[in-house]
């Protein structure tokens, strides 16, 4: 007899393991790291803009360098106050017990969620169409022990991509 009480994962298992056969197929993602000299809580003032030679032949160069300026220009315009509110907040950080690091804090997941909005429009808008996907992701650093977010381009799974169901 079944245990009522009991909680079953299977379709989340399955799930998982349908992700990862996917993932162990599909090519390598191209990874565009952040290449400024500023870094708040680990995004990068801006990332690089060199046409990846891995995508050529899926992107136009044009295109690409369009997606990152678009992120970059968000970029420019949010982190300088992101920079402010971090000397502020480690200034204050003594009186305040901790609390003044909040609004740095709140505007980084904002900077970040912007981001995140772009990149998600950027793929409605032409990624996924090339069955291609643009996405935020969070790394260690090679260099010390802090992590980084980058871009990441993978390759949409075949069953969702529009241009597998052409003949």
């Amino acid at each position: 007899m079944a245990d009522f009480d009991e909680i079953y994962e299977e379709e989340e298992d399955e799930e998982r393991a349908l992700e990862e056969q996917l993932l162990k197929y599909s090519p390598d993602p191209v990874v565009v790291r952040g290449s400024g000299h500023v870094t708040v809580f680990g995004l990068s003032n801006k990332f690089e803009s060199e046409f990846p030679s891995s995508l050529t032949g899926k992107v136009a160069p044009e295109e690409f360098k369009a997606s990152i300026n678009r992120v970059n220009s968000c970029l420019k315009k949010n982190l300088p106050v992101n920079v402010r509110w971090l000397l502020c907040g480690c200034l204050c950080c003594c009186c305040t017990l901790g609390c003044s690091m909040w609004p740095v804090i709140c505007l980084s997941k904002r900077t970040r969620r912007s981001i995140e909005k772009l990149l998600e429009w950027e793929n409605n808008r032409l990624y996924h169409k090339l069955c291609l996907h643009w996405r935020l992701s969070k790394r260690k650093c090679e260099t010390n022990n802090m992590m980084e977010y980058m871009r990441k381009l993978r390759h949409r799974e075949e069953v969702s991509c529009p241009s597998s169901h052409r003949q």
